[in-house]
């Protein structure tokens, strides 16, 4: 068993808190000591009560999701003996209303695109069954009710 964690910092700093006008601006810190600024989705809540230069909740969703899976298929592809060079992914998360009337992130659309080179390049049924294990593998995906799409892009 692993622990991880982050912690949330927010300070009302004189707003208007019991009008609901006060910034959701807050600070993200993990275990690493990484500090990213994090706010509400400008979705959400209007501007300016939200930053959107900022990681939202929604955004960090649909990265964790990406970041998993392509840790896995690299190392799927490591074992392999697939020679990856670069790895983009233009993730999309949709938050509609789910079964039960609530809103959710309902669906979560990875675009994989893997660059290969040497000799030992990946076919299309390969490309698609090393993305295929790197979801079954993904802690991330198998943690969540949200439907996660993967559409692989072949790029030899």
């Amino acid at each position: 068993m692993s622990s991880y964690s982050a912690q949330v910092s927010w300070q009302r700093n004189g707003e208007d808190f019991l009008g609901n006008r006060y910034s959701r601006r807050h600070l993200l810190r993990f275990d690493g000591g990484l500090e990213v600024p994090g706010s509400s989705s400008p979705h959400v809540v209007p501007l300016p009560m939200s930053d959107p230069s900022a990681l939202d909740p929604e955004e960090a969703f649909v990265a964790s999701l990406a970041s998993c899976h392509m840790l896995w298929f690299l190392s799927i592809a490591a074992k392999r003996r697939f020679c990856v060079d670069s790895y983009q992914d233009a993730a999309e998360g949709v938050m509609a209303k789910n079964a039960d009337g609530n809103l959710a992130m309902t669906v979560v659309t990875l675009r994989p695109a893997a660059t290969f080179s040497g000799e030992r390049r990946p076919t299309r049924e390969e490309l698609d069954q090393l993305h295929h294990e790197a979801h079954e593998a993904c802690f991330i995906a198998n943690s969540v009710k949200t439907e996660v799409r993967c559409e692989p892009v072949l790029t030899l």
